[in-house]
């Protein structure tokens, strides 16, 4: 990795602004190999130096990739008007490292979540190119058969004439209410809804568990967060 600015290092991390890590250099504070830094414009390969501020390292992360089990009420956007964000969710330091959410989930569905400042990978993987398989745990009002499977693997044709690509629907439970899980190749704007309204059976209750090779965390509760490890994220890049 190239070299680059001690203060732009440390202030990556999203945990000090620039202005304080003038500050903490200043304090003698900030020790680079164990050395005391000399000014901010010092610069070193961030991926080999040692870094640390107080004695702890700054836990620096070329790019950062987080988990979310995203609860319901909350939208996926880096800042909206109508109302609060899954950035909202996140400490300040995350909050100023300039992440966003690889791909959407409407505001009353939960699930996982993927929050990234990495431009490229998240790119690929929301390209119509790759097809990253998305499943979705659902409960809909009706009692699905097989009938709606077939529908779903040969391609639904919704009411404004969007044609939807074959999707897979594996019925779970049948009953006045059904569980089911739903495996799509895009996403388009409410289409697991829009799929199963088509079919009269409309959506209760919608959880997206799983993102190509990625599987929702159990331990993560509604609104809680992890960073992928470096399995995981290469993982994505697979």
């Amino acid at each position: 990795m190239e070299k680059q600015r001690l203060d732009k290092i440390i202030a990556s991390t999203g945990k000090w602004s620039r202005k304080d890590v003038k500050l903490l250099i200043k304090q003698g504070r900030v020790l680079v190999n164990g050395v005391p830094a000399g000014s901010g414009d010092e610069k070193c390969d961030p991926s080999e130096a040692i870094i640390a501020v107080d004695g702890e390292d700054i836990g620096y992360r070329k790019v950062t990739w987080l988990m979310m089990n995203k609860p319901v009420g909350y939208l996926s956007a880096t800042e909206d008007g109508r109302g609060e964000t899954v950035l909202d969710l996140l400490p300040q330091e995350l909050q100023r490292q300039n992440l966003f959410p690889v791909g959407r989930l409407d505001k009353d569905t939960e699930g996982l979540l993927l929050l990234t400042n990495d431009g490229v990978l998240a790119h690929k993987l929301l390209s119509p190119k790759y097809h990253i398989d998305k499943v979705y745990y659902t409960r809909v009002q009706g009692q699905l058969e097989e009938a709606d499977c077939r529908a779903f693997r040969e391609g639904i044709v919704l009411g404004d004439g969007l044609h939807c690509m074959p999707a897979e629907l594996e019925i779970l439970s049948v009953g006045e209410v059904s569980e089911a899980h739903v495996t799509l190749r895009e996403g388009k704007f409410h289409q697991v809804k829009r799929m199963l309204a088509s079919r009269g059976k409309p959506v209760r209750y919608l959880r997206r568990i799983k993102m190509g090779k990625m599987t929702l965390d159990p331990d993560l509760l509604p609104g809680k967060y992890r960073f992928l490890s470096e399995d995981e994220v290469e993982k994505l890049r697979e």
